[in-house]
């Protein structure tokens, strides 16, 4: 049985090890990961029914992308393939203070990137599902991948999916005012918003009322949203950078009616991609798994992301047991 439904690109990530620069490496370790993938593997290790949908090569790196969604229970039925297709790739750059982590791609022309609208069997894709993800990437991939992101929220809909729109903008991808433009009509079909205040203010101009990092300045900033598109629930992740591999993590939650908020996590990093996606997977199973305990939802999603800063790669590995644990607030001894 499939719970929720993922659409967007995966791409294969390759990293120097030891903190060298890329003009320094000589190997690299290997991931693969996508915002939406990562969304679906994190929500299949916590036992609901995932499924991800996209577009691959035909070749041995789109079945490599392919197989690690597999291996994590992730339904793959419904990935179109090409036969002349290429996977994107990027480069992961861990900085160090006071040298920041840097990404380069290499995704220009991928498979995922030429997807479109009418292409996916929406109606077998959805049945028996109960929640639809995608995330500004995919929307900004290309404009017929923000044609297929608009059809495929409307079929969402439509066939009476919760749906759920992480904002996640790239600015390697597109610009302020093109993500603004494409981005507004989508929310239409939007039930959850999951964002952050910096990338509401780039894409929708909408501010708090202050620079510091904390929840009143979140807290506006939700209700602006909600004012401006009536969403039924806006998602506010927040980061505090103190170091490169030390932040404070922690989320606010708005309904319309009144704010969740959870403890904040001090987090020491291993590998900081894919937290935010931990959020929307640890918000969509705690939200589903108590038929709409927005609390917990948050406080689930909010421990699943800082986990997901303690493992390598793109997917978050944790499992439902050790969310647990870390809601009941267990130390940091060895577990023998």
């Amino acid at each position: 049985m499939i719970d929720v439904v993922t659409l967007g690109e995966a791409m294969i990530r390759l990293s120097p090890p030891d903190f060298k620069r890329l003009e320094q490496a000589d190997h690299f370790h290997a991931f693969v990961g996508g915002g939406e993938l990562n969304v679906a593997v994190a929500l299949s290790r916590l036992g609901l029914g995932s499924r991800w949908v996209s577009k691959l090569p035909e070749n041995p790196l789109g079945k490599m992308i392919r197989n690690k969604a597999r291996e994590q229970g992730v339904d793959t039925d419904y990935i179109l393939w090409e036969d002349k297709g290429r996977a994107g790739i990027y480069f992961m750059e861990y900085g160090a203070s006071p040298r920041p982590s840097v990404v380069l791609y290499d995704r220009a022309g991928s498979s995922a990137s030429q997807m479109k609208k009418g292409e996916f069997q929406w109606e077998k894709i959805f049945r028996g599902a109960r929640w639809f993800h995608v995330s500004g990437i995919t929307a900004a991939l290309s404009k017929s991948c923000a044609e297929l992101t608009l059809e495929a929220l409307k079929m969402a809909r439509g066939c009476g999916l919760i749906t759920s729109y992480d904002l996640n903008y790239r600015s390697k991808l597109w610009s302020e005012d093109t993500a603004q433009k494409t981005q507004e009509p989508l929310m239409e079909y939007v039930d959850v918003l999951i964002s952050t205040e910096e990338d509401t203010q780039r894409v929708f101009k909408i501010k708090g009322g202050g620079t510091k990092v904390d929840k009143e300045n979140y807290r506006i900033v939700a209700k602006k949203l909600m004012d401006r598109f009536h969403f039924k629930i806006v998602c506010i992740t927040l980061r505090e950078n103190m170091t490169v591999w030390k932040n404070n993590w922690n989320a606010l939650v708005y309904d319309g009616k009144r704010y969740y908020t959870d403890k904040q996590y001090r987090i020491e990093i291993v590998d900081r991609i894919g937290g935010g996606d931990s959020f929307s997977a640890g918000f969509i199973y705690g939200y589903l798994s108590t038929d709409g305990d927005i609390q917990y939802a948050v406080k689930f999603g909010n421990a699943l992301a800082a986990l997901a800063h303690s493992i390598p790669g793109d997917f978050n590995l944790s499992t439902k047991e050790d969310v647990e644990r870390l809601l009941k607030g267990e130390g940091l001894r060895i577990k023998r």
